[in-house]
């Protein structure tokens, strides 16, 4: 398997070179290739798998990858070169753009090896582990309602969008196997975490070689990433050129030859990047946990709920401590320090402490209502690292309860799923562990946060 894998990405990275894609300066490939004056296919186990690393030392702002218009996947494309699809898409206007981009890429695959577009798709993942792939006891093991509710909210979409795209899938008459929502899912999948954004189309583009890097989250670091060119500043690693016609990407930072070339797709909590692309970041400075507040607290805040949480540092936001601090504020006082408020100061020590006192409470009843504890959870990872195979506890001491449930809702002893199919739900599993993890050590990092800080003040009102 992994060595038809080598040969089909050699070959395609000879086909993305005949197409124009080249990571040098020049239009010229190399060795067949099109890469190796600026970046190379590597795999980093630990860092998103197969990704691109720097071939040589790379500048903040040098251009490391230019992919030609004409090697980019839309919708416009694709119905440029096939008729059929043309006609028919005129006939589906109420379908999303995303709709139409996913059943253009089925119908690529109903064409086989006459596609044009066949080297590329070959190579493309076989399946992915977005919240829509998710199945219900991956679903469940979240533990958390609004992630629960995010991945059935999923499920249910690509469900609906299914259905409505049947019409224009029968007419371009793709194969059966092709209009399930096991194919679907993949297309969808495909169009949300590969693609890449475009004006002319909010569906992006698929950008053959382009989609190998590998996400890097936006932090602090990177908050005045401003690459420069000859033609001003830029405020982002890679777009679609007009005076190049080409889609161009660009070092965000400095890299040492051999270091994996990351991509900002953007800023994504853990949860959104689950929904959207399939995987976490255990280091996410862009992760947070929403907290509830009494309904009397609302009526106080004039920040939108989505303002309203835990940063993944453990501290509380802004727009919450400055809620709080009013809500503290006895109510014949509260009009006279408002506009303090939002200073993000302290109003007193007695106040800070109430509200520190308030958050940590309640991040201990979120925690509390959890089926299972954060040590529990890392435990149970620890141990599902021991398994060789997803259906099989040989030589594991205690088999945790939520090993046999799995095992139970996959009928793993009548045998009725696939190995594949095994191996995916158990991977997906993993990764509602692992979020699920995440969520509760924020809350954990709070209370150790909040505790400290009240203690510290208790302190020093005492000296």
């Amino acid at each position: 398997m992994e060595e038809e894998e080598e040969v089909n990405l050699r070959s395609f990275l000879q086909w993305a070179a005949e197409q124009g894609i080249t990571d040098s300066p020049s239009s010229s490939s190399q060795s067949g290739s099109c890469l190796g004056h600026s970046l190379l296919v590597s795999h980093f186990p630990e860092a998103g798998g197969r990704g691109l690393a720097a071939a040589r030392d790379l500048r903040k702002g040098d251009l490391i990858l230019r992919v030609p218009a004409a090697a980019l996947m839309t919708t416009e494309s694709l119905a440029e070169e096939d008729e059929s699809l043309s006609r028919a898409l005129r006939n589906h206007t109420s379908l999303s753009s995303t709709q139409k981009l996913g059943v253009a890429l089925l119908n690529e695959v109903n064409k086989g090896k006459s596609s044009w577009w066949y080297t590329y798709l070959k190579q493309l993942p076989s399946s992915y582990d977005t919240l829509a792939d998710f199945g219900h006891f991956e679903i469940q093991a979240l533990q958390v309602d609004d992630a629960i509710w995010a991945a059935e909210k999923a499920v249910q979409k690509a469900k609906m969008e299914l259905k409505e795209a049947s019409v224009l899938m029968d007419e371009i008459k793709l194969r059966p196997q092709l209009m399930t929502l096991k194919a679907w899912l993949w297309a969808s999948a495909t169009i949300s975490s590969r693609t890449m954004h475009i004006d002319w189309d909010i569906a992006g583009c698929l950008c053959p070689v382009g989609d190998f890097f590998n996400y890097a989250a936006p932090g602090e670091e990177n908050s005045e990433d401003q690459l420069s060119s000859g033609n001003g500043s830029r405020l982002i690693d890679a777009g679609f050129e007009e005076d190049l016609t080409a889609y161009c990407f660009y070092a965000r930072r400095n890299y040492r030859k051999g270091e994996q070339v990351l991509l900002s797709y953007g800023t994504y909590t853990n949860l959104e990047l689950l929904e959207h692309y399939g995987f976490l970041l255990p280091d996410n400075p862009n992760d947070k946990v929403f907290i509830p507040m009494e309904p009397e607290m609302y009526q106080l805040c004039s920040w939108s709920n989505d303002l309203i949480y835990i940063h993944q540092n453990g501290k509380p936001s802004f727009a919450l401590l400055s809620t709080l601090r009013l809500w503290a504020t006895p109510q014949n006082m509260r009009r006279s320090i408002g506009q303090f408020v939002y200073t993000g100061k302290q109003l007193s020590a007695a106040n800070e402490v109430t509200v520190m006192e308030w958050v940590s409470r309640k991040c201990q009843a979120l925690l509390d209502n959890l089926p299972t504890s954060l040590e529990q959870d890392k435990q149970l990872l620890s141990i599902l690292d021991e398994i060789p195979d997803c259906h099989t506890s040989m030589g594991i001491k205690e088999v945790p309860p939520e090993f046999y449930a799995f095992c139970k809702s996959k009928n793993m002893c009548g045998h009725e799923t696939s190995v594949i199919a095994r191996k995916r739900s158990f991977a997906r599993w993993k990764l509602a562990i692992e979020w699920r993890l995440y969520f509760k050590g924020i809350l954990c990092d709070c209370i150790a946060y909040c505790t400290k800080t009240a203690d510290e003040i208790l302190a020093d009102n005492n000296t």
